[in-house]
């Protein structure tokens, strides 16, 4: 017995459902991203726990809407042969591209927070909120766990000569809080005495006198006191 032609509409455009022959589903939350790429790859949920390295019950919580924004979340992607960006934000492709060389080993996903966030960071038992993080970003460094993302503003750190380390306003830096005694010349998160202002620069230290120093010598060093709040250990340029 024939049987029946099944029309299913042409969703490609639409990165919140996935289509398999004569069905449609959906996956607007990265829960049901996972769900569904556990099951194009034919896992149970244990065996995707055992390949990330997570609980069962993880994923259990994680599939149905308990767990919102998983610290996981790159583990997972690997352990699935998955894009984590698909994953994340279901936009572009959700498989890996196998004509794209695999970049370094994320070694964890860090909050990209406010630079009001970062100023008050340290002074919380438990500073990560709900919604305070503007996205997570995987980290290829290794680092503490309170480590955090910030954007940056403005020009002061960047270099105005070609082939020089530079930090181009917009890009974001890597700030690990637990490196709080920099050596001269390290590059530096820091909150002027007496204010709520968070600055980066960097830290220089002779003969006894610290300051913080920009890179563009268009901006004036500053020589009021100040506290480190963080080093930071590496940058991600969009693009």
């Amino acid at each position: 017995m024939a049987l029946p032609n099944c029309h299913v509409r042409d969703y490609h455009e639409n990165t919140n459902v996935m289509q398999r022959a004569c069905q449609i589903t959906s996956v607007k939350t990265i829960g049901e991203r996972v769900k569904w790429a556990r099951t194009e790859r034919k896992m149970t949920q244990a065996q995707l726990a055992k390949a990330a390295g997570v609980s069962t019950s993880a994923i259990g919580n994680l599939e149905s809407g308990l767990r919102e924004k998983p610290r996981e979340l790159i583990a997972l992607a690997k352990a699935l042969r998955a894009s984590a960006n698909w994953l994340e934000t279901a936009e572009g492709e959700w498989t890996f591209d196998s004509n794209v060389e695999a970049g370094p080993e994320v070694r964890g996903l860090v909050p990209v927070i406010s630079w009001i966030r970062a100023g008050s960071w340290d002074e919380a038992s438990n500073p990560l909120l709900p919604g305070d993080a503007e996205r997570w970003l995987g980290c290829p460094l290794p680092h503490s766990k309170g480590t955090y993302a910030l954007r940056v503003k403005g020009d002061s750190m960047t270099a105005p000569y070609p082939n020089t380390r530079s930090y181009p306003e917009g890009c974001l830096i890597f700030v690990d809080p637990e490196k709080r005694s920099p050596m001269n010349g390290d590059r530096i998160v820091a909150i002027l005495d007496g204010e709520s202002e968070v600055t980066f620069k960097i830290y220089k230290n002779e003969d006894g006198r610290q300051w913080l120093q920009p890179i563009n010598p268009s901006h004036e060093p500053i020589r009021q006191r100040f506290r480190v709040l963080g080093t930071v250990i590496g940058k991600w340029e969009d693009g």
